[in-house]
């Protein structure tokens, strides 16, 4: 039992991977009423939706204060970096998500790599630089490829893999000379290039005990194939036939629990989701990034497949106490989701085009989860951002699920939108 009487719950974020978790969240025993903010149009559809800055800690900690919440799960990390989890626990509000000092496995990749090396976690070979012409001379002295990554958070745009040395040095003269990233740029973490498939991992973390939630294959790059500039992403799908128990027993075991001992050594145990990024390179699995919440889109083909209490669980991770919580079982069937998002994304875009016929898209074997979306005077669905629809069909197997989800997206009546029409070709083609 969580409480004697049923939460009052708060979920922090606007996007799609809010919009599944709010769907697993009402789906709970313990959930009495749920809130999001700032939510968008799909989440306003099932849950009250308040219009705050989710930056302003204080906005936060007084709503929650005035809707008498008893437990707030924050979904993207910039809160999470700016210390929201502190400042809730410090006015007696539980949350889910780690603390700011936990935080910083996302919030600073050099303080990542210092965890990192001291767990032995297995990673890229890799430098730190604050002088612009001191990581010029390592980089013409390593070569190309090569990865640049500004320390601080960059809104997903912080990562530079160089092809040649002209386009790392434009890189490290970009963060650290121009500042186009502010002071997130001041510091880089220049490492080797990586190559091999990607794959997602997360696990539920009490800061001394941790349960594997399962793995997801993401689609990066906008256009089909896997060409065209970095996203957000724009598609994934679960399970990953490579992710078998004996893989996420091995991640578990070199990726997850030395990271939970070197962050409870250094009096900031980590609470929430920890989301390992990580290459199957030759010489074999090797990190890429921790992150330290839920990935959009992978939240959406992993968390409607977790046969559990999904709110139980993060209460309990919450709580510091997940050796009480239940078996926790995975559907076996698939789920694929495609983003669709506004033309233009990720460079400019036109915003408050006019999307139709998606309660008619929908059906039995597929789910539409909003992102940037919002409503227009005439009280119409609009795109309000870059990434705005993310369709997850669900199947037997993932070509079914494929289907599924592409089934419904043609129904959909938006011309201001596209997507990619391959998410899931590496695993049906054979070549993962």
């Amino acid at each position: 039992m969580i409480s004697e009487k049923k939460l009052r719950v708060l979920l922090l974020g606007s996007g799609g991977r809010e919009h599944a978790l709010a769907d697993a969240i009402l789906k709970s025993e313990f959930c009495g009423e749920l809130h999001v903010a700032p939510g968008n149009a799909g989440i306003a559809q099932i849950a009250a939706c308040h219009k705050i800055n989710i930056d302003d800690n204080a906005a936060v900690v007084a709503l929650a204060k005035d809707l008498k919440i008893d437990f707030v799960i924050v979904g993207p990390e910039s809160p999470l970096v700016a210390g929201i989890v502190d400042e809730l626990n410090a006015v007696g509000i539980p949350a889910f998500g780690p603390t700011a000092a936990a935080a910083q496995l996302e919030g600073s990749k050099a303080f990542m790599k210092n965890v990192v090396v001291a767990a032995q976690v297995p990673t890229a070979a890799h430098q730190v630089f604050t002088d612009p012409i001191e990581a010029k001379k390592y980089v013409m002295a390593r070569g190309a490829p090569i990865v640049i990554k500004t320390d601080g958070l960059a809104a997903g745009k912080g990562v530079t893999v160089a092809i040649s040395e002209e386009d790392a040095l434009q890189a490290i003269d970009d963060a650290m000379v121009n500042k186009i990233f502010a002071e997130s740029g001041s510091t880089l973490v220049i490492e080797e290039y990586l190559e091999g498939p990607e794959i997602s991992v997360f696990a539920l973390c009490d800061g001394a005990h941790a349960i594997c939630l399962g793995a997801a294959q993401d689609h990066k790059r906008a256009y089909d194939g896997d060409l065209g500039p970095n996203t957000g992403g724009m598609g994934a799908y679960a399970p990953v036939p490579r992710a078998t128990d004996r893989f996420k027993d091995t991640v578990m075991e070199q990726f997850i629990f030395p990271v939970l001992a070197e962050m409870q050594n250094r009096g900031a145990p980590f609470k929430g989701i920890l989301f390992a990024g990580l290459i199957i390179t030759q010489s074999g699995i090797r990190l890429i990034e921790y992150n330290v919440r839920w990935g959009d889109p992978e939240t959406q083909v992993i968390v409607p497949r977790i046969q559990a209490d999904v709110l139980q669980l993060f209460w309990l991770a919450a709580q510091g106490k997940l050796h009480d919580a239940p078996a926790v079982k995975m559907a076996t069937d698939a789920a694929l989701c495609v983003v669709m998002a506004a033309k233009g994304y990720p460079g400019k875009y036109e915003k408050n085009t006019v999307i139709k016929n998606l309660a008619a898209a929908e059906n039995e074997n597929t789910r539409i989860f909003h992102a940037g979306t919002g409503k227009n005077n005439s009280d119409e669905l609009i795109a309000t951002g870059g990434r705005v629809l993310g369709i997850v069909g669900f199947g037997k197997d993932l070509k079914t699920a494929q289907n599924n989800a592409y089934g419904t997206i043609d129904k959909i009546d938006w011309p201001g939108g596209f997507c990619r029409r391959d998410i899931g070709w590496r695993e049906l083609d054979g070549k993962n």
